[in-house]
C-alpha cells in the first residue's frame, strides 16, 4: 500500500521518541508499506540511507514564538504534480496548517482518499500566546478542515466526545503505544542522579516536555514546592526546552534543567526519578505520561486523556479533576505523603503499560487505512 503522510511538524529524526507520527511511519515501514512523508524543509533533518521512507521537502516558515517549528506554505500545484507522477492509495494529513489544507484540497480534487488526525489542541493555546480572541474562529477552521476528510483520528475517548459535540464528523480513536523495552526501571542511573545533586536517598520529581506556558509549568513548580513541605530533600528535574526556560532558570536555581533528551538518555532520566509531575491541560493524549508509567514511576496529572485512561488514583498514580489547580496541589501533597509507596505504585504503573505496544497500534491503524482505501479508492467524495 502506498501511504503519504503530510505534516508541518515531522521530527528531524524518524526515531525521535514520543513522536507519534515518527512511530507510525516507522511501524508502517516495518510492515513493508510504501511510505512517503511530506513536510517543510528543516536544516537539522539529515537524510539517512537507513530511512525506510521517502521524504519530500516543502517550503515553510517558522511559527511565531516557536522558531524551531515550521508551518508549510500552500502547495496545491506541487501536490497535484507530485500525485500525478506518484499517486498514493491514501493520504493522511496530520496538521491543519496551510500545507495540510493544500494537501486535503489536492487529494479531494484528485479523488484520492484522505484522512486526518487531531494531535494538538492548538485552539486552546491562544490564551497563553495572546490570541485567545481567535479561539472560536480557529476551532471552526479545524472543524472545516477535518470534516473534508473521510476520517479524523484522535488519541482518546474524551477528545472524540468533545469533537463530536462540536460537530466534527467521522471521528475514530487511534490510541498511542509506548516502548516498554526502552522505557523501564532497568534504565535507572545512579550517576545521573548524582549529577542532579541527588543522593541515593533523596526523592526526585521530574517533568518531561516543552518548557512553555501552555504546559502549565507554574503549577508543576507550585506542586513541587507543596511536596517539599513534607519531603524537604525533594529535588525537581525539568527535561526539555522552550521559550520559558531562560526565565525559569534565572528564577529557580534550586531546579535542575536537563535540556532536550532522546532515546536511551531520555529513558534514563525518567527511570532515575521517583515520580512524575504533569500539570498540562492542553494535551490530546500525553505520551510523556505513558513513558513515565512504563519507566516505573507514579504520575500526578489531571484526569483526562492518557492519565484518565491509565492512572488509577492512589494505586499507580494520582489524579486531580481537570483544570482544578487547588485539587492538583492537594494531590501533590498526598503524593508526597505516600512516598513510602512510590516503588509499589511505580511497579503497578509499569504493569498497566506493558500490553500497549506500538506494534499493535500500528497494525490497527493500517487495517483501518486499508478498509478506507478499499471503500473509497475508486469513487469521488
Amino acid at each position: 500500500m502506498k501511504i503519504t503522510l503530510v505534516t508541518e511538524t515531522f521530527p528531524p529524526e524518524i526515531n525521535g521518541v514520543a513522536m507519534t507520527l515518527g512511530r507510525l511511519v516507522d511501524g508502517l515501514a516495518k510492515l513493508d508499506q510504501c511510505v512517503t512523508v511530506v513536510a517543510p524543509h528543516r536544516p537539522d533533518r539529515i537524510a539517512s540511507k537507513d530511512d525506510a521512507f521517502e521524504f519530500v521537502s516543502m517550503p515553510g516558515c517558522s511559527i511565531p514564538r516557536y522558531p524551531e517549528l515550521k508551518f508549510g506554505l500552500p502547495a496545491n500545484a506541487k501536490f497535484a504534480r507530485l500525485w500525478k507522477d506518484n499517486r498514493p492509495d491514501i493520504i493522511h494529513v496530520a496538521t491543519e496548517g496551510p500545507l495540510g489544507w493544500s494537501a486535503i484540497s489536492a487529494a479531494r480534487k484528485a479523488e484520492i482518499p484522505v484522512v486526518s488526525s487531531f494531535h494538538t489542541n492548538f485552539h486552546s493555546y491562544g490564551q497563553h500566546y495572546g490570541y485567545g480572541f481567535l479561539q472560536n474562529m480557529i476551532f471552526r477552521w479545524l472543524r472545516y478542515c477535518h470534516n473534508r476528510c473521510l476520517r479524523t483520528f484522535v488519541p482518546s475517548e474524551d477528545i472524540r466526545t468533545t469533537l463530536l459535540e462540536k460537530e466534527f464528523e467521522n471521528v475514530s480513536i487511534l490510541s498511542r503505544g509506548v516502548d516498554s523495552t526502552l522505557f523501564g526501571p532497568h534504565q535507572r542511573d545512579p550517576e545521573l542522579r548524582q549529577s542532579w545533586g541527588a543522593s541515593p536517598s533523596d526523592p526526585v520529581a521530574i517533568y518531561v516536555g516543552r518548557l512553555a506556558s501552555e504546559k502549565n509549568l507554574d503549577l508543576v513548580i507550585k506542586a513541587y514546592d507543596r511536596m517539599r513541605t513534607t519531603l524537604p530533600s525533594l529535588r525537581l528535574v525539568l527535561v526539555g526546552d522552550g521559550p520559558a526556560r531562560q526565565y525559569l532558570e534565572s528564577a529557580r536555581r534550586d531546579i535542575h534543567f536537563a535540556g532536550m533528551q532522546e532515546g536511551v538518555n531520555l529513558a534514563a532520566h525518567y527511570a532515575s526519578a521517583d515520580c512524575f509531575l504533569f500539570g498540562s491541560t492542553t494535551e490530546t493524549f500525553g505520551n510523556v505520561v505513558t513513558e513515565a508509567m512504563a519507566s516505573g514511576i507514579p504520575v500526578l496529572a489531571y484526569d483526562y486523556a492518557a492519565p484518565a485512561k491509565f492512572i488509577e488514583h492512589q494505586r499507580n498514580g494520582f489524579l486531580a479533576p481537570f483544570g482544578d489547580s487547588t485539587a492538583f496541589l492537594d494531590a501533590a501533597l498526598d503524593l508526597a505523603r505516600f512516598h513510602h509507596k512510590w516503588n509499589e505504585m511505580g511497579s503497578s504503573a509499569r504493569a498497566v503499560m506493558l500490553p500497549h505496544s506500538w506494534s499493535s497500534i500500528v497494525h490497527g491503524y493500517l487495517q483501518e487505512l486499508l478498509t478506507i482505501s478499499s471503500i473509497h479508492g475508486n469513487r469521488s467524495f
